[in-house]
């Protein structure tokens, strides 16, 4: 056989190979500047039959305006919870099973409020359940508090600052935080504690303007008109048991300023 003959072989053979591959189209003559070409626009999948719709917002629409209207609005915390279920601007709550909203007696004299629900919570619809839940039991215990108590002043009331969980339970971001502010300041105003204790950097960022919970922890703050404890929240303390002394303390702290020493 002729080499041209072969070289005409090998050619068509390595055609047919990349066409058995998927190769579809020969290469232009020119280059072709992709960058230059306009996208063309996809419609939006259909929904599956049944499935609610996914909500578009407008890139114009201020979320957190909209959410301190709506919990402004609110006279009662069944209402507020009514606007946190009708609040569509938080992507969060596209992938959260249910809105975790709170826990315990909300005539307490203290109410605790965390950061955002995580894997048990968002089954639950509880705020602090699982392994944190249980060891914010046992703190709460010794100081004579219960969530489960009926009495105002040894009961507590239980919230988060983000009522949807983030995937992956990661941190909330800054937009989510910052849309869920004026609720979680609304749900203080209408349960109306004598004092708040906020459970690590997220809470302490949402109400206090600031985080390094290290540092602020066990110093007695100020926000929506109370005296307020930052305090390490038990999940770190399940990942840094050595921190539990410092927790101690800071319950000693709580405890004292209820008896009002």
């Amino acid at each position: 056989m002729a080499e041209s003959a072969l070289d005409d072989w090998a050619a068509l053979a390595a055609l047919d190979w990349q066409v058995e591959l998927g190769a579809d189209e020969a290469i232009l003559d020119a280059p072709v500047d992709r960058y230059a070409l306009v996208p063309e626009e996809k419609p939006a999948p259909a929904a599956a039959p049944g499935a609610a719709p996914v909500p578009i917002r407008p890139a114009e629409v201020d979320a957190v305006a909209v959410a301190t209207e709506a919990a402004s609005r609110a006279q009662s915390l069944d209402q507020l919870r009514g606007a946190l279920e009708a609040f569509e601007l938080c992507d969060l709550k596209q992938g959260a099973r249910q809105t975790v909203f709170c826990d315990g007696n909300p005539a307490a004299r203290v109410m605790i409020v965390g950061e955002a629900p995580g894997r048990d919570e968002d089954r639950q619809g509880k705020p602090f359940v699982g392994r944190a839940g249980h060891l914010l039991d046992r703190m709460l215990g010794a100081i004579d508090l219960s969530r489960e108590a009926q009495d105002a002043a040894r009961a507590v009331y239980i919230s988060n600052v983000v009522v949807w969980r983030p995937p992956q339970n990661r941190d909330p971001s800054a937009e989510e935080i910052a849309m869920m502010r004026p609720f979680i300041t609304r749900h203080i105003e209408l349960a109306a504690p004598d004092l708040l204790v906020v459970m690590g950097n997220i809470a302490c960022d949402a109400l206090l303007g600031r985080r390094g919970i290290t540092r602020m922890r066990g110093q007695w703050d100020t926000a929506v008109g109370r005296p307020v404890l930052p305090m390490f929240h038990p999940a770190y303390l399940l990942r840094n048991p050595e921190a539990k002394r410092e927790a101690w303390a800071d319950l000693l702290s709580l405890k004292a300023k209820l008896e009002g020493a």
